[in-house]
């Protein structure tokens, strides 16, 4: 197994340039470096990393709290992150919560115990105890999807609310007027969120949100068949249901079948986070796309900065409206207009 010393020796550098060309210190001209990772690769060279984290008290490893590993949105900002973290030089170690507040705090828990260097976390339910003391004694996170006001920690998400409006303005424009919501847990932020902007795009049109059309879910696809049950079964159904996350809106679909009845003849169907699947299904569903992968690489460099003792940049990507045939477009139904630029803030 090569060593330090014979990565030295293949560059042509010290020992003390290879271990701070390795570290990223801004010292190191970037021809010392490039000889010193192409040494690295030639050699097959590995660092002990419990030995430099214990030199540099670092780890190089980040650690991701998922609210749901099992929802396609959170294992596409999963890969993102991984991906993000590694071009940088960090390791990721990714826990599950599964919508579970005392799961999310063990996970929590056990990342700190190894030492990671920060955290990104998407909160379920409001947070939990753990985490928050983690976030108000400083350590390093960031939030990613979902947030906490009140909580003085970088927050990277998508604005969802012109995509909203555009899909208010989509289906009015089809002449739908009965519009329901499936909508996500009250106790996260992006659960309130979608609710409040689809009653705030219905009213400009003057639409109501009656309390029978709002169905209470939970992000997960036995919620979205539950709720539309009972939409299905009102005297006067909707004319479209607007899933708030792409799960429920599985659920929906399944719920809308299981009937005897069909997509969108009988019912339109909406939803919130577009996933690959939805342009497999029958028929295509019409969604709000969220921009993952750039959200997972955004709250990576955030978190860097927070390691690094800076304050970190807040960060809004606008969501977008994805046009299909699940609410009765017909072939030639144009996309909407691009949503708004970036918009960056600090908390």
């Amino acid at each position: 197994m090569a060593s330090i010393k014979d990565v030295a020796a293949e560059a042509g550098v010290s020992v003390a340039t290879v271990s701070r060309a390795l570290n990223g210190h801004p010292s190191v001209s970037a021809a010392a470096r490039a000889r010193v990772l192409a040494a690295v690769e030639t050699l097959g060279y590995r660092p002990n990393a419990l030995a430099r984290s214990l030199r540099t008290d670092q780890t190089r490893t980040l650690g991701l709290v998922i609210s749901d590993v099992m929802n396609p949105y959170f294992t596409e900002l999963a890969r993102s992150v991984e991906e993000e973290a590694r071009a940088l030089g960090y390791s990721v170690i990714i826990g599950n919560a599964d919508e579970r507040p005392d799961l999310q705090d063990h996970h929590v828990t056990t990342l700190l115990d190894r030492r990671i260097d920060g955290l990104l976390v998407s909160p379920t339910d409001g947070g939990s105890p753990r985490m928050l003391d983690a976030a108000r004694a400083g350590t390093p996170m960031v939030f990613v999807d979902r947030w906490i006001p009140g909580v003085d920690v970088p927050v990277v998400r998508s604005d969802g609310r012109a995509a909203v409006r555009d899909l208010v303005a989509h289906l009015h424009g089809l002449g739908h007027r009965r519009l329901a919501i499936i909508a996500g847990p009250a106790a996260t932020t992006t659960g309130r969120e979608r609710v409040d902007a689809f009653r705030e795009a219905l009213g400009a049109y003057g639409l109501p949100l009656p309390d029978a059309y709002i169905g209470q879910g939970d992000f997960q696809a036995g919620s979205g068949r539950r709720v539309t049950e009972g939409f299905l079964d009102l005297p006067e159904p909707p004319e479209v249901v607007f899933a708030a996350d792409n799960l429920m809106a599985l659920g929906a679909l399944d719920a809308v079948r299981a009937r005897g009845l069909r997509v969108p003849e009988d019912v339109g169907l909406a939803a919130f986070d577009d996933i690959p699947w939805f342009v497999h299904t029958d028929p295509p569903v019409t969604a709000i796309a969220q921009p993952t992968r750039e959200l997972g690489r955004a709250a990576v460099r955030a978190l860097v900065e927070r390691i690094a003792g800076r304050a970190g940049e807040s960060v809004t990507l606008p969501a977008r409206l994805v046009v299909r045939r699940s609410c009765g477009e017909p072939p030639s139904e144009p996309h909407p207009p691009s949503p708004s630029p970036v918009r960056r803030s600090t908390p």
